[in-house]
């Protein structure tokens, strides 16, 4: 039987997180012995591609392919998740709860769909789920929601939490970049994936998204509930003229709630550049919250890495431990230390409704190719008129004089989402008008 300082810990994969965790609790296991009281011994590793654990100084006799020798280990007291995807992580997850142990994961895709789920279940069962890494990777934002910031009543959060896009958007707007030499250049220093699409599509943003919504409003905000664009259609073109306005193009992940509901999307906006958010770029992550008491507060660093996600997790690991050794004393329930039992107080309440994206209410830059000859621009004009979208501005860029077409850049006034959509299509039927370039939501 082990002494009552020491923890046993399951891992649920050896990819490059897992493989840094490893790394980090075997590297500093001394000092956290000593700064902590308490020793942590990983016991059983699971890893199907056992070559994977050649690059970790990992005793082999400690590798499994069977998950069964992880969670029916009754000897194990904290299993960490680093699994990723959603099956069959959520499986495990679910059922290391309900045998009693903490989890530790970084699993946005699981803690999106399921994370009431599970931490309904954690709480049933006297454990937690601890899941820092799973959003901004190192930098803290969970626990924040879970415990600092429950005084407060949070009013919106809004966001840049996917660092491989906003590598991308910001070698188009420092280097001049198109999109596919920007994810070439993403790629090839390893930020972006060979398939790049849950990315670049803004479905990491929104599993990240969900989670926020769901702490900070004490809700579940399903992945499905957000509105969502990539950055796939974004030109050079756009980040010239966003420049000219004042203004960055930044990935953001946006979330309000009010009287009549929650607002929730992601998908590229217009950020004037003298804002916080504007200036966050390569792979950095900020998330900015708003709330009654504390007013704004903005919190941002390394949004990826192994070394990142490794603090963030091993962090985790730690809150749990002591709450091991403390239930070992017989502290456990309302005896829990200080941090452990303030990071429980999160409940989620009744279910709030998802307000659709054509309510949204928002300033609007368009980008179209018309024909460049008299009385263009009153044609425009009246569709806008006709659907009460108020332009504040029009600009006429670029010409190409073989093809008699002009480029106009056009700002507008506040208006409503859905009118605005009806304009463009409309816009778009006019024989006047070649393309619609473009269309983004300026985020004032």
């Amino acid at each position: 039987m082990a002494g009552d300082d020491q923890v046993h810990i399951g891992l649920l994969g050896l990819g490059v997180i897992g493989a840094g965790v490893a790394r980090a609790l075997l590297d500093k296991g001394e000092a956290y012995a000593q700064q902590m009281g308490l020793r942590l011994s990983i016991r059983r590793i699971l890893e199907r591609d056992l070559w994977k654990a050649e690059s970790v100084p990992v005793d082999p006799a400690l590798l499994t392919a069977d998950p069964r020798a992880v969670l029916d280990d009754e000897a194990v007291d904290i299993v960490i998740e680093v699994l990723g995807g959603e099956r069959p992580a959520y499986d495990f997850i679910k059922e290391a709860l309900q045998s009693g142990r903490y989890v530790v994961t970084a699993n946005k895709e699981v803690m999106a769909k399921h994370g009431p789920e599970l931490l309904a279940l954690a709480h049933e069962q006297g454990v937690d789920i601890l899941f820092e890494a799973s959003v901004a990777s190192g930098t803290p934002i969970i626990a924040p929601l879970r415990r600092d910031l429950v005084a407060n009543e949070i009013a919106s959060i809004r966001a840049i939490i996917n660092g491989t896009t906003n590598y991308i958007l910001t070698c188009m707007s420092k280097e001049g970049l198109d999109f596919q030499e920007a994810l070439g250049q993403a790629q090839a220093l390893g930020y972006a994936e060979a398939d790049p699409t849950n990315d670049v599509e803004g479905i990491d943003a929104a599993y990240k998204l969900a989670i926020l919504a769901s702490l900070a409003f004490h809700t579940h905000v399903r992945p499905d509930d957000i509105y969502r664009e990539g950055i796939t259609s974004l030109s050079a073109h756009d980040f010239r003229y966003a420049r000219e306005l004042g203004y960055a193009i930044k990935l953001l992940a946006v979330a309000r709630r009010d009287e009549d509901g929650i607002e929730a999307r992601v998908h590229p906006a217009f950020v004037p550049e003298d804002e916080l958010l504007a200036n966050v770029d390569g792979v950095l992550n900020a998330v900015q919250v708003e709330g009654d008491l504390l007013g704004r507060v903005l919190f941002q660093g390394p949004g990826a890495g192994p070394l990142p996600t490794s603090s963030a997790i091993v962090a985790n690991v730690i809150d749990a431990a002591q709450a091991v050794v403390a239930a070992r004393a017989g502290r456990r329930g309302d005896r829990l230390p200080l941090r452990q039992a303030q990071g429980r107080l999160w409940r989620p309440g009744r279910p709030l409704p998802i307000k659709p994206v054509a309510d949204l209410s928002a300033r609007y830059y368009l980008r179209m190719e018309v024909a460049d000859r008299p009385g263009v621009l009153a044609q425009i004009a009246r569709c806008f008129g006709e659907h009460g979208v108020s332009i504040a501005s029009v600009i006429q860029k670029e010409t190409d004089e073989v093809a008699q077409t002009a480029e106009l850049v056009v700002m507008t006034h506040v208006a409503r989402e859905e009118a605005v959509q009806n304009t463009m299509k409309e816009v778009a039927d006019l024989a006047v008008v070649t393309r619609i370039g473009n269309f983004l939501r300026v985020e004032d």
